[in-house]
Order: structure tokens, then C-alpha cells, then sequence
């Protein structure tokens, strides 16, 4: 039986990897894509602990933070008039729970009732939008995760999103819900729905108007959470797979609460435990959806094993020098600042990769980072005044600190002196060159040293 199921998972091992999709025809080669995308998605989620370790994560924050983002909700919906709809959307959500999921959700909005603004005072009403943005942050931290995107909103703009999502999203999600509820209860509808012939297209409509509800929702996640620019037909795909899971997970797991009697195992605990166990299912399944939309995105990284690449003393400052080429050319051209994904991609280089030696950079106060919209890099001082060799020190001497630095190291007087002579020589060779003339030596595709012409010249 073991050997059974080993020799069948090769086949398919084989299938997914050895394939040429250059053979395939175009349906094949989506095929081939999807298996590919599916085999990747579960290695993440099934087998790699940090998705799992970030649902966990995600879980506990939430219940510490869901009255209090469900009270700022409730206190923009209020001008709108939709707040009573609350504790329909929350029961909706917690549907699977059953009877519990009615109990949880009395609670809460109990909870959220009784808070009083005028009681809470500034420094609570303070905390309470702390503990939503945290909640937020740590959100936006697992989809960054998931997307390999090391850059994180500035202050300003996690504040400024952040808001934006828990004050427009609510409008938003009640908007639709309230259309939906509008629409099946028209005249119109109610009239097709009584007809035999249209009636079934009306119930089959209804049956997947949850559907469509809440991969929208996901859609707009996947778009707007991650630090990077996700497209809409990427976000669409992942929200749609995983819009279809959580639908029919939920079903799963209301049919298993109904049938499993576990009161008399965790007693006044079990409605708890269960609540819990769906918050982690349901962080689970936008995770999934977040690695689907990736992948999907992104073929570059759809490989069987999974890459760690360690970037070499030679990559690290060949780096530092194009980087910098890049964000100098576009300054003196007037062009508008690169972010790190459009660094990275100028360069030919994953984000992830090239994320620490601009950190290193904008250490040594070489680059600087922009409080715009999307975090942009100028240059941190005037490219004249800035010399070669500082943006090589960046990268040989990072993370060296007061106690653990090159000095730490004991050598004999002749590697010593070794040593000394080829610092010496990269010292020579950068000696009197600045930035600006970094830039006068570089075309569009990297750094490319022009002592040829100057000998011709």
C-alpha cells in the first residue's frame, strides 16, 4: 500500500516537473500551470509552518482586537444607518458555528454596544484605535510575507490605509449586502423568481450570490493589503479559489459542529474553542488564496525547491553600485524616484534580495526613503559630495558594530599586511570618484566602466 501511494505521488511529481510545457498545446499549458501553482500553494500552507504560524498569530490578535475594530465600524455605519446590520454580517460570518455562532455573536455585539465613547476619554479612545491598527499591521505582515515583500508602509501611510480600510471597508461590504437584500426583494425578482422558467435561474443566482460576495471581498484584499502591486486578474484568481474553499469548508465544518458533541468534553469552554478553531480556518483559507494570486502572478518562482539563495560578497556590492547608478540617473534626469520593486526589477533581481543592501544604504545615510504614498529612494546626500568608496564601505562593513567588528580578528603581521594591501587597492581605485561620476559612467542596462574611451578621448 506504502509503495502504492510513493510510486503514484513520483508519477505525479514527474508530471508537474519533468513536463515541457513548451510541448503542450494552450490548454495544456494552463493545466500544467495550475498543477504547479496547486503543488506549491499546499507545500506552503500544509508544509512549510510559517503560513500556519502566522493564521495562529492572526488568530490571537483578532480576538483581542475584534470588539474594538467592530466599535469603529459601528461608529462610521452609524452615519449611513446601516449599523443594525452588524450583527446580520457577523452572524452570516459565523454561520458554520450554528447555534454557537448565534451565542458569539449576541456576545459581541453586547461587548461593542457597551462601549461609551464619553467614558473611554482620549487615552482610551486612543488605545482602541491602536489595537485596530495593530491588527492591521499584523495583517498586512502575512500577506507581505506571502507576496516576499520585505518593505513595510511608513508610518504615515499605515495610518492613513489602515483607516481608510476600517472606515470606508464596512461602507463598502454593507453597500453590497444591502443591494443584494434590496434586489431579492423586488417585485421584479419576486416576479421571475414565481415563474417555473426563470425560477430556477433565480435560485441557482441566489445560491451563488454568497459566492460572489465574499470573492469580491477577498478580491479587494488582495489587492489592497500587500505592499506591492498586485493585478486584478491575480487577485481575482486567488480570491476566487479561495472563495470557493471557504464557502465549502464552512459547510463542512457546520455539518461536523452539528453532528460532534464536544459540551461534554470542554463544557461552557466548547463555544470558545470552535470560534477559535473557524478564525484559524478562515485565515487559512485568505492565506491560500494570497499564495494562489502570488504564484499565479509570478511564474519565476513556481520551482520544486524552494529557493534560498545567499547573495556573495561580489553580488552584494555590484549591487550597491547599480542600485545607486539607478537612483542617481533617475535624480539628474528629473524622473520620478524608483520603489524597491522597481529597483529590483530594473536590476533583474527578486525585492526580497535586493531588500538589505538598501537598508544598508539608507544606514549609512547614502539612500534615502520617501514618505510618499508608495516608499520611494532619493539620493540622502548630493551625488558630487558623495564618494565611491562610502557606498562599497556600506556593504563590506554591515552590521560590524562597537564589539563585533573586523578589528575583533586576530591574524599574524604578514595576512595582516595582506589584508591592508587589497583594502588599500579597492581604496586606489575608488580614490577622488563620486556619485555624479558613477552616473557619467553608466548606460541603461548597469554599470558599465568606460577607460577605453577615456583612453581614446
Amino acid at each position: 500500500m506504502l509503495n502504492t501511494i510513493a510510486n503514484g505521488l513520483s508519477r505525479f511529481n514527474k508530471l508537474v516537473w519533468e513536463t515541457e510545457s513548451s510541448t503542450l498545446g494552450k490548454w495544456g499549458k494552463r493545466g500544467l500551470a495550475a498543477l504547479r501553482i496547486a503543488y506549491l500553494t499546499i507545500r506552503d500552507v500544509f508544509f512549510d509552518s510559517q503560513l500556519t504560524l502566522r493564521s495562529m498569530s492572526l488568530v490571537y490578535t483578532t480576538l483581542l482586537s475584534l470588539v474594538p475594530l467592530l466599535a469603529v465600524s459601528v461608529s462610521v455605519l452609524k452615519g449611513f444607518g446601516a449599523h443594525n446590520q452588524l450583527e446580520l454580517a457577523l452572524r452570516n460570518f459565523l454561520l458554520p458555528l450554528g447555534d454557537r455562532g448565534a451565542e458569539i455573536t449576541g456576545t459581541i455585539v453586547r461587548f461593542v454596544e457597551g462601549i461609551n465613547s464619553g467614558l473611554l476619554g482620549s487615552v482610551g479612545m486612543a488605545m482602541l484605535l491602536y489595537t485596530v491598527i495593530s491588527l492591521m499591521q499584523k495583517i498586512e505582515a502575512a500577506f507581505n510575507f506571502t507576496w516576499h515583500v520585505t518593505e513595510d508602509r511608513s508610518f504615515a501611510r499605515r495610518f492613513s490605509d489602515y483607516l481608510s480600510v476600517v472606515l470606508i471597508g464596512p461602507v463598502l461590504v454593507f453597500s453590497a449586502v444591502g443591494l443584494t437584500a434590496t434586489l431579492t426583494h423586488s417585485e421584479f425578482y419576486l416576479l421571475l423568481a414565481a415563474n417555473p422558467v426563470t425560477g430556477i435561474l433565480i435560485t441557482f443566482l441566489g445560491r451563488l450570490v454568497p459566492y460572489l460576495l465574499i470573492i469580491f471581498a477577498f478580491t479587494l484584499i488582495y489587492i489592497y493589503i500587500p505592499n506591492t502591486k498586485v493585478l486584478f486578474r491575480s487577485a481575482f484568481v486567488g480570491a476566487a479559489v479561495a472563495g470557493v474553499i471557504w464557502e465549502t469548508v464552512g459547510w463542512l465544518f457546520a455539518s461536523f459542529i452539528t453532528s460532534a458533541n464536544y459540551t461534554a468534553i470542554y463544557s461552557a469552554f466548547a463555544t470558545l474553542f470552535f470560534f477559535m478553531i473557524w478564525l484559524y480556518i478562515s485565515w487559512t483559507i485568505l492565506l491560500t488564496g494570497a499564495s494562489i494570486a502570488f504564484y499565479y502572478q509570478n511564474p519565476e518562482f513556481r520551482a520544486r525547491q524552494r529557493r534560498h539563495i545567499a547573495l556573495s560578497n561580489r553580488m552584494r556590492e555590484k549591487l550597491a553600485f547599480a542600485v545607486m547608478a539607478k537612483v542617481v540617473t533617475h535624480f539628474y534626469q528629473r524622473k520620478p524616484p524608483l520603489t524597491l520593486q522597481e529597483l529590483a526589477q530594473s536590476i533583474n533581481i527578486a525585492s526580497d534580495m535586493l531588500h538589505p543592501i538598501v537598508n544598508n544604504l539608507v544606514t549609512r545615510q547614502i539612500l534615502a526613503r520617501t514618505d510618499t504614498e508608495t516608499t520611494e529612494f532619493i539620493p540622502a546626500q548630493a551625488p558630487e559630495d558623495m564618494p565611491l568608496m562610502e557606498i562599497l564601505l556600506a556593504v563590506r562593513e554591515a552590521d560590524e558594530d562597537d564589539v563585533m567588528n573586523a578589528h575583533r580578528i586576530t591574524l599574524s603581521s604578514d595576512v595582516e599586511s595582506l589584508f591592508q594591501t587589497y583594502q588599500d587597492a579597492a581604496a586606489d581605485a575608488l580614490a577622488g570618484k563620486t556619485l555624479k561620476d558613477l552616473v557619467l559612467n553608466v548606460d541603461t542596462n548597469g554599470i558599465e566602466h568606460t577607460n577605453a574611451q577615456r583612453q581614446t578621448g
